[in-house]
């Protein structure tokens, strides 16, 4: 079972103004081939197809990818809730005969527009929905983890090519937290593969070969040392996860850590109703009825 927190991982700068193609290019990250939609689902189900996975010898691997996928949930959301943003003030708020819409014919991506009331949804950065034949799960422990580090370095490929497509503040803080905890994953499968095989994959590590360092959204969360750490997202389980995550970072030489609990996260951004999508569909008098039955006051 899950338990959901109400923030996100890390804390999202307020949009100061609309950019729905970077919203577009973002969506690649949730919804494409390498996208957090297939890391969720592959580490997801790779966790409920263990075998044996009490197995004192198993279940640090379990316990691992479980764990991950876990944090993965996260993911989706902070990809989300920056696809969301960067539609602020995109449309108009005139009557439809006035097209308020307008502005967003021309955009890469108008299913955002027609189909979500301007929200993320689980496609790639050309609208094509996520496919669930994405997701890897052999049942092999061996090719699973190396399926996984292989995801996550194609992952961080692709979130190194958004971030050098849009400069939007609210896109490029969510693309470099997310390539920071990417190279933490891609560092744990390949310390698995190499309690699993004696092969230290790990040190083909950073694929492409450039430093998280290099961009600076990501080397504010190296310097809190977000990329040493693994964190719990469970009060009691997975602990055999430190089987495997242990030992020194390549990058810097310090200690590997797994903090108990989640990262402390930001808020989400309270965004405005946008009236032209009719979205969330309540104002006014309608408002004061809903609050009325609900027993609110506002």
């Amino acid at each position: 079972m899950y338990l959901r927190i109400d923030r996100l991982q890390v804390q999202l700068p307020y949009p100061k103004e609309p950019d729905p193609n970077s919203a577009a290019a973002l969506q690649e990250l949730l919804g494409g081939r390498f996208g957090e939609m297939s890391t969720l689902m592959t580490y997801t189900y790779q966790s409920f197809n263990f075998r044996m996975y009490k197995n004192p010898v198993i279940k640090p691997f379990r316990d691992l990818v479980a764990n991950i996928a876990t944090e993965e949930l996260g993911h989706i959301e902070l990809i989300s809730a920056a696809v969301n943003a960067l539609y602020t003030g995109s449309t108009k708020n005139v009557p439809p005969e006035q097209t308020p819409l307008k502005p967003l014919k021309d955009a890469r991506n108008t299913y955002h527009a027609i189909n979500t009331g301007l929200g993320a949804y689980p496609m790639d950065s050309h609208g094509a929905s996520w496919r669930g034949d994405y997701i890897f799960a052999s049942g092999n422990l061996v090719l699973d983890m190396l399926h996984n580090f292989f995801l996550e370095v194609g992952a961080r490929l692709a979130k190194i090519r958004v971030y050098e497509m849009v400069d939007h503040p609210t896109a490029r803080e969510a693309v470099g937290y997310l390539l920071t905890r990417g190279g933490v994953h891609a560092l744990a499968y390949g310390k698995a593969l190499e309690e699993l095989t004696g092969v230290e994959v790990w040190r083909m590590l950073p694929i492409p070969n450039i430093e998280d360092s290099k961009f600076p959204e990501a080397a504010k969360y190296m310097k809190m040392g977000s990329h040493r750490t693994l964190y719990r997202f469970s009060p009691n389980d997975y602990k055999d996860l430190e089987r495997i995550w242990r030992g020194t970072h390549p990058a810097d030489g310090q200690p590997l850590t797994v903090h108990e609990g989640p990262p402390e996260g930001g808020e989400y951004l309270d965004l405005p109703e946008i009236p032209e999508e009719y979205a969330p569909g309540l104002s006014g008098d309608d408002l004061r009825r809903v609050a009325k039955r609900l027993g609110i006051e506002l």
